[in-house]
């Protein structure tokens, strides 16, 4: 059959294979795996007394993934103690493909137990990776909120834990708003069913802390909250986390990962929210505090003023106003004074300055008769004619006089 099926030929739109040879294909690979062993939960057991075949549904903890498997009922009527649902199992198993039917499941000849010494091995290396990772860190921890506007529950329904967390919180505030969602908490569908009511709460905004809630019970019953993808989901969720799993002296690695550890579910019903009694009586102390402190600061300052008001600078508070204003006007008539004989000094001199100038200027000059010769040199620029050798016959010269300017022509040298 393996032959003929590896010597037909590639498949194609005109040449299509038919069902019998896909399937053969199939059955082919699956077959040359030959035996595996395979570690999951056991989700369901059929083992009837009268059949030579049981039927287990062995699933993935951390996945969405089960397979079937066949085994001899002899193998779990031995099997001590009994297998259950629930249970973690090592399978050795070899995978069959049915041809008829196109299905794919294990068939077993041996099965052990994984027993609670292995759990805690296993937990205690899970525990050494995560905390290498750092999802252990207190820096990583939110702290919870004083007073949240919403708190969502995950746990089991009509449990003993829901009651706790209900009972305590709102006994403590009676308005708190708690959403509960009802989940697994034990056996397979615990982390599937934890974890997708972990997403729904932490996408709600009214949310501003989720509880995650379990009453006592052994190894194996707690087992889903030490499981590597719950403790991520936590890890990575926005709102803050609280594990209320168990009793004291349990400590599944969901209670490393979240940001706040309670020891019991009652434990945190106490602190997810404040006590009304405490805070009113807080209030009313505070309260009390700032009235005795406002009274004795008020006191303090009414025996301040009235030493202030015995003074003798209040009997007449005009008084030194008043002799502060003869004095300013004092001094204001001085600077007056001396402004005044700076300035008639300075007008006297530059009146002096400006006879002097006008003396010494050329207006004067030229008022008594004289003129200024000016020439426009090779550059275009006025200059005075100072020598006759400056000038060439025809060149425009501009004569200055006391009452204005005009222009003249040299006609050339005079002897």
């Amino acid at each position: 059959m393996s032959t003929e099926s590896a010597q037909a030929p590639a498949s194609t739109a005109e040449a299509p294979w038919p069902v019998r040879t896909v399937a053969r294909k199939i059955g082919d690979w699956i077959h040359r795996l030959g035996t595996v062993w395979v570690e999951g939960q056991v989700t369901q057991v059929s083992s009837r007394p009268n059949t030579q075949t049981a039927f287990l549904t062995l699933r993935d903890p951390s996945a969405d993934v089960s397979m079937s498997v066949t085994c001899p009922n002899w193998l779990i009527r031995e099997m001590e103690p009994p297998l259950r649902e629930g249970a973690s199992v090592v399978v050795h198993a070899k995978p069959s493909y049915f041809f008829g039917r196109g299905t794919i499941s294990l068939r077993a000849d041996q099965i052990r137990a994984v027993g609670i010494g292995e759990l805690l091995a296993r937990i205690e290396r899970l525990k050494k990776l995560l905390t290498a990772e750092g999802l252990f860190s207190a820096q990583r921890k939110r702290p919870i909120p004083f007073l949240p506007k919403g708190v969502g529950l995950i746990t089991g329904r009509a449990s003993a834990a829901e009651r706790d967390v209900l009972a305590n919180a709102q006994g403590r505030w009676p308005h708190v708003r708690i959403k509960v969602l009802n989940t697994a908490v034990q056996g397979s569908q615990a982390v599937p069913q934890v974890m997708r009511a972990l997403r729904i709460f932490d996408a709600d905004p009214e949310i501003d802390v989720i509880v995650i809630a379990r009453g006592g019970g052994s190894v194996e019953d707690l087992l889903p909250f030490s499981d590597e993808a719950l403790c991520r989901a936590v890890s990575a969720a926005g709102t803050p986390v609280v594990s209320a799993i168990g009793h004291e002296p349990d400590t599944p690695l969901l209670d490393y990962v979240a940001d706040l550890r309670c020891s019991t579910p009652t434990d945190a019903g106490k602190r997810i929210v404040p006590d009304l009694r405490e805070e009113t009586e807080r209030v009313r102390q505070m309260r009390d505090r700032g009235r005795r402190a406002l009274h004795g600061w008020v006191d303090t300052q009414a025996r301040l003023l009235n030493q202030i008001r015995s003074r003798p600078s209040l009997a007449d508070p005009l008084g030194p106003i008043q002799r502060r204003q003869d004095d300013v006007d004092v001094h204001r008539e001085r600077a007056r004074r001396a402004m005044l004989t700076l300035l008639a000094k300075d007008q006297a001199e530059l009146a002096s300055s400006r006879a002097r100038l006008t003396a010494l200027g050329p207006a004067a000059t030229l008022a008594r008769g004289y003129a200024v010769v000016q020439f426009v040199d090779a550059e275009g620029n006025l200059q005075v004619l100072r020598s006759v050798s400056e000038v060439e016959a025809g060149a425009q010269l501009r004569v200055r006089v006391g009452d204005g300017a005009i222009k003249a022509v040299a006609e050339g040298e005079q002897e």
